[in-house]
This record gives C-alpha cells, structure tokens and sequence, in this order.
C-alpha cells in the first residue's frame, strides 16, 4: 500500500484519478453489463466527495456544506432500489486496489456475511480477522457492507438482522481501536434506519454509533 496520498487538491491530478474512476465504470465494472456509468445532477458532487475522501484530501469536507463530513468517519451511502449505492462502493473498491490506497476495502453482502456465519459459526472474517493471526494479534480489514436493514429474515435458521447487529457493535470498536473503516449501503432512511435499529437494539446504542458516518443521501431514479 501507499504511505503518501495523492495530491487531489492539484486540479491536474483530480482529473486524471476522475478519468481513472470513469474508466473503471465503464470498463471494468460494467462492462459485463453492457451499460456505461452516467453522471448526472444526482451523483456528481458525491462522485467528487468519494474521490477526495478516499484520497484522504481535505477538500471532501467542503463538498457538502453544512453536513459536517469528516475525513476520520466510515462511509453510509442511503437510497432507494437501484440508485447506484452499490455500484459506486463497487467502483470505489476496484479503483483503490488499482491505486494501492490504503483505504482500499472489501465489498460484501448481507447474504455473504450470513452463508460465512452458516460455516464458520462466526463473523471473524469479516470483523476482527483474527483466523490466520497468532497470540492475540487481530488483523481488521476495511470493509462496505450493503444492503443492511432491509434483507432482516430467518435464512437456514439465522436471523440476518441480529447478525447486521453483531457486525455493526464489533465494527464500531474496531473503527475506535484499529481505526478500519466498515461502510455501508442501505435502502432506509434516516426515521426508518432509527425504527429499525431501536427495534433490535433496546438501549439505542447502534443507533447512537451511525453518528460516526458521513450519512450521504443518492437520489434520483433506478439506474438498472
């Protein structure tokens, strides 16, 4: 990995890692789709929010005014069905292992963390990842988890929404102690995230710790 960011303050390297993001919208991501990645009114200043922050470049916390991003805190990406959340964290991922950022992460699904959960009988992998380590050494990953909220059902026997939970208490004290960042997609508003969360959680606490995310709203219609 990278010690030394990219300049992105320096107009010409903002739109060389721009034209880089595109590149692997389109050709990389998507491509198997057969469809290009569009920008429009709805993404735009996110797209430039994402590449300053996963650059660690200041200038994210001036993007959106007002909303109080901050470098230091994970990423959730809220939106309805098919808006492009997981798209751009997709995107994102491929671009930061090709520019061996530090930041780079992991994508994965509710449905993939609970079929791990269904081997295993844990969630190291995608928590503390302690499996390969030796003593009490844990090795955290950066990871985006998408979809939370809305896939909470019985599957084989588990219930996801309690496994969400679990994910997010360990990944909370891993961004505090490790300082390894667990982001997040989710089609669930502000009131319906609290409603849901409150539900599982009777002291709030969960609910509480999202104040550690730049909570960013997509809008617009369904890209697919």
């Amino acid at each position: 990995m990278r010690k030394q960011a990219y300049n992105l303050a320096d107009p010409d390297v903002y739109s060389a890692h721009s034209a880089f993001v595109m590149h692997i919208a389109n050709n990389i991501v998507l491509a198997p789709q057969r469809r290009k990645f569009i920008v429009d009114d709805n993404n735009r200043d996110v797209l430039r929010f994402l590449l300053y922050y996963f650059n660690n470049c200041p200038l994210a916390e001036e993007v959106f005014p007002g909303r109080g991003y901050k470098l230091h805190k994970s990423i959730l990406i809220q939106g309805g069905v098919g808006v492009g959340k997981t798209l751009l964290m997709q995107i994102f991922s491929e671009y930061l292992q090709r520019t061996n950022n530090p930041r780079f992460f992991w994508n994965l699904s509710v449905t993939q963390m609970v079929n791990y959960y269904t081997i295993h009988n844990n969630l190291d992998r995608f928590t503390y990842n302690e499996e390969e380590c030796r003593g009490f050494k844990c090795n955290p990953q950066n990871v985006c988890l998408n979809d939370i909220g809305i896939q909470d059902r019985t599957f084989f026997g588990m219930d996801t929404g309690l496994l969400t939970d679990e994910f997010l208490h360990a990944r909370n004290e891993i961004w505090t102690q490790y300082g390894k960042f667990a982001h997040l997609t989710t089609n669930l508003d502000n009131n319906e995230l609290q409603k849901r969360f409150k539900r599982n959680d009777g002291f709030g606490r969960l609910v509480d710790r999202f104040k550690t995310y730049n909570v960013i709203p997509l809008m617009g219609k369904s890209r697919r």
